[in-house]
């Protein structure tokens, strides 16, 4: 069914109305938005019918009204041709594909490809390269930034996914499903259960287990975004920036929520002493335990911040990540910043389990899922490129300035502890990346120079899987001849 506007039907003697419908005696006709009146049999095999619209009454009394034309024909009439020419805001059944495939933000798939190749990269070129691996602890390097990208994209997706929902409550069950697949595998890939690239033994101990990871802190800030988009959004028209703000109103209000809680954890428990053992494993030798002395309030060190204490209380310290990052502190490494023998006198927390990915530090993370959620609203409701581009700049300049700001003032940019500052510069370098990837990409059309990335962003869970999990090294280390060392990798170069 093809619809046109009345001022083409005006334009076109073969589309005239043949009667108008308004009349004093059929008062009932106001209440319905399109009533059909005529149909007229062409000669190319078609129905053209006719409609009025009394919404929107012109100055003339005339009403609004409306062509519909039911072609029956496989041959398009040459004036209907001519008419979608001149009007490409037409929605037909020849250009309705074309528009769904336009819908497409390829610019958000390639900045998952750059982003899934950062990954990569800095986890096989981090050890050659320290400056590029994960702060030690404060700071920011290039690493640090893998996660809250995934963060920010995962957020866009969702306002693309939830844009129009038919029934609220099988996206929730939907959403929910996706969480628990994705928490599920990387409980899985980052439990424990595959020992060592070099070793070919495999599983994992029920209470050794690592409950938290990278796809695990994805999945929890995935479903907490999702809800939020699912059932913490108005059905107001968005016709300026105020008018957005007041659409989502809701969804700020956690974000609020959640910043004020972390903020209230974070600077307000009390970290008393603690202590753990090394190494935590079972052996033979008795293990050594050392004591951490901390009785402080709101501090933000490695050993007495309270984003490890709540992990050590909730999950158990023998179920935190075994090679902390504090340990390639000067404090800790001697071949700081990268892992290296303790120096002497060493603090006796530098041996310590640490969760990067722990429960407190995740508050903060759907912060920023948060926040890439209402980059995709201004993708939805925006339809301007300059008005997209301008309005997501402003946004993701305030978040870096202000995160760069709180870092000079004293609350440190830390991914460790994902603090608000990090949140800040983080989210804000994902805007302003994205921002310059949607201007070249789906603005100036430039994808050639980006297929790779995008075909990687089409498949990221794959290749996260295989390459950044190491499963694709350790099930080539199974097949080898005679001796374990007699690998597939080892005839290539690769491994010891």
């Amino acid at each position: 069914m093809r619809c046109y506007h009345p001022s083409l039907a005006e334009s076109n003697p073969k589309y005239l109305l043949l009667s108008s419908y308004k009349s004093a005696n059929t008062p009932w006709a106001d209440s319905l938005p399109f009533i059909f009146i005529n149909q007229y049999n062409t000669p190319s095999n078609s129905v053209i019918m006719t409609a009025y619209d009394p919404i929107n009454n012109g100055g003339d009394g005339g009403g609004r009204q409306m062509v519909i034309q039911i072609s029956q024909s496989t041959t398009r009439p040459r004036l209907v041709k001519k008419i979608e020419e001149r009007n490409p805001l037409i929605i037909t059944p020849s250009n309705a594909n074309s528009k769904q495939q336009q819908r497409r933000l390829v610019s958000l798939d390639v900045f998952r490809g750059i982003t899934v190749s950062l990954m990569i990269l800095v986890d096989d070129a981090g050890g050659f390269l320290p400056a590029i691996n994960h702060s030690p602890w404060n700071g920011v390097t290039l690493a640090d930034f893998v996660m809250p990208f995934f963060l920010f994209i995962a957020g866009v997706s969702l306002a693309l996914t939830y844009k129009k929902l038919s029934c609220r409550a099988v996206a929730t069950k939907n959403a929910i499903s996706r969480a628990l697949k994705l928490l599920i595998l990387g409980v899985f890939l980052q439990g424990g259960f595959f020992h060592r690239l070099n070793d070919l033994t495999y599983g994992v101990d029920i209470e050794q287990i690592r409950w938290t990871g990278v796809l695990q802190r994805i999945a929890i800030a995935y479903i907490v975004a999702a809800l939020c988009e699912i059932w913490l959004k108005d059905d107001d028209h968005v016709s300026s920036k105020l008018s957005l703000l007041k659409k989502y109103r809701f969804q700020w209000v956690v974000a609020l929520v959640l910043t004020s809680t972390y903020f209230s954890l974070l600077y307000g428990l009390y970290v008393p002493d603690w202590e753990y053992k090394h190494p935590i494993e079972t052996s033979s030798s008795a293990p050594s335990i050392f004591s951490v002395k901390c009785g402080v309030r709101g501090n933000t060190g490695p050993a007495c911040n309270a984003v490890g204490m709540i992990d050590r209380k909730i999950l158990g310290i023998q179920h935190l990540y075994r090679r902390p990052i504090y340990a390639r502190t000067k404090q800790c490494s001697t071949n700081s910043p990268d892992y290296g023998p303790l120096p002497p006198g060493a603090p006796s927390w530098c041996q310590a389990p640490f969760d990067p990915e722990g429960l407190l530090s995740s508050v903060m993370a759907i912060v920023t899922c948060l926040v890439g959620l209402h980059y995709g609203h201004l993708i939805i409701h925006f339809k301007d490129h300059k008005d997209r581009i301008l309005t997501c700049t402003i946004s993701s300049s305030c978040l870096l300035c202000s995160g760069l700001a709180l870092d000079f003032f004293g609350m440190h940019v830390n991914k460790a502890l994902y603090t608000f500052s990090y949140m800040g510069v983080t989210a804000g370098a994902a805007g302003i990346l994205f921002t310059g990837i949607y201007f070249m990409v789906d603005v100036s059309g430039y994808r050639r120079s980006t297929l790779v990335f995008e075909w990687i962003g089409l498949h990221a869970l794959v290749i996260y899987i295989l390459a950044a999990c190491h499963v694709l090294p350790v099930v080539l280390q199974g097949f080898y001849w005679r001796h374990p060392k007699n690998n597939i990798l080892r005839l290539i170069g690769i491994g010891k």
